[in-house]
C-alpha cells in the first residue's frame, strides 16, 4: 500500500497566518534601543578622544611654560650672581681707594707738618723706624726719612741699620749683612725732595734680644747715624 503524499499546502483559517509576526512584535523596539545605544556609544567615544586631545594640548603647553619659567629663573639667578661678584669687586675696590686717599691724606699732613711755616728745620734724618713680626719669623721694617733744611734740593743715598741687643748673656750687634744672611748687601738707596718711606724684611738671630736700632744715611744730603729704641719701633712686640 503506497503511503500517502506529504501535502503541499496547508489551509488555515483567515487570521491565523499574522500569528508569527505578532508573536515577535517586542523585538522591535529592542532593536531600536540597541540602535540608540550604539549611536550614543559612538558619541561618547567621539567626544572622549576630542576631551583627551585637548588634555594633552593644555599638559603640552603647561609643560612649555615650566621650562619656560625654568629658564627665566636660571638665567635671573646666573644675573644675580654676576652682580653680587661685580658688588662685591665694587666694594673692594672702594676699600682700596678709601685706604689709598687715608694714606694719602696722612702724607699730606704729614708733609704740611715737615714744611709748614712753624715747623722746625732739619736737614737729612730718620724721622721713624717701625718693625712688625711676620709670619715666616722675619721682622718687616719701615724707615721714613725726612729734610727740609734745604727746600727744593734732593737727598740721594744709601740707608743701613742694624741691630744691638744679648744673645747668650753678651752684649751683641747684628749687622746689616747678617740681618739679611748674606755677605757685601748694599744700602737700600733713597732719593726724595722732603721725604721718603723706605721698606723690606730682615731676620734676626734666634735667641736674640733686640734692644736697639742704629740707622745709618750716607749721600749727598750728608751722613748721620740716630739711635731708636726697639721697643717703639717694634710697639713692644721686640725680644
Amino acid at each position: 500500500m503506497t503511503p500517502p503524499r506529504p501535502k503541499r499546502f496547508k489551509i488555515v483559517a483567515d487570521g491565523q497566518a499574522e500569528a508569527p509576526l505578532r508573536r515577535y512584535w517586542w523585538l522591535l523596539p529592542l532593536w531600536l534601543l540597541s540602535l540608540l545605544l550604539v549611536a550614543w556609544l559612538a558619541h561618547s567615544t567621539s567626544g572622549s578622544s576630542a576631551g583627551a586631545l585637548q588634555d594633552r594640548q593644555a599638559l603640552a603647553k603647561a609643560q612649555q611654560q615650566i621650562e619656560q619659567l625654568t629658564r627665566q629663573q636660571a638665567t635671573a639667578q646666573a644675573s644675580d650672581r654676576i652682580s653680587r661678584a661685580a658688588l662685591t669687586d665694587v666694594q673692594a675696590s672702594l676699600a682700596e681707594r678709601e685706604e689709598e686717599i687715608a694714606g694719602l691724606r696722612a702724607d699730606v699732613a704729614f708733609y704740611e707738618r715737615l714744611v709748614g711755616s712753624t715747623s722746625q728745620r732739619k736737614g737729612l734724618n730718620a724721622h721713624s723706624v717701625e718693625f712688625s713680626q711676620e709670619a715666616a719669623g722675619s721682622w718687616h721694617y719701615t724707615v721714613v726719612l725726612t729734610q727740609n733744611l734745604n727746600r727744593g734740593a734732593i737727598s740721594q743715598g744709601q740707608m743701613r741699620f742694624s741691630v744691638e741687643g744679648v744673645k747668650d748673656g753678651k752684649l751683641t750687634t747684628v749687622s746689616w749683612d747678617e740681618l739679611h744672611q748674606r755677605q757685601g748687601v748694599a744700602g737700600q738707596a733713597y732719593s726724595f725732595r722732603y721725604f721718603q718711606q723706605l721698606d723690606g724684611s730682615v731676620m734676626l738671630p734666634a735667641d736674640f734680644t733686640p734692644q736697639r736700632v742704629r740707622v745709618s744715611l750716607s749721600g749727598s744730603g750728608g751722613n748721620t747715624v740716630q739711635t731708636f729704641d726697639w721697643k717703639l719701633a717694634s710697639g713692644a712686640r721686640g725680644g
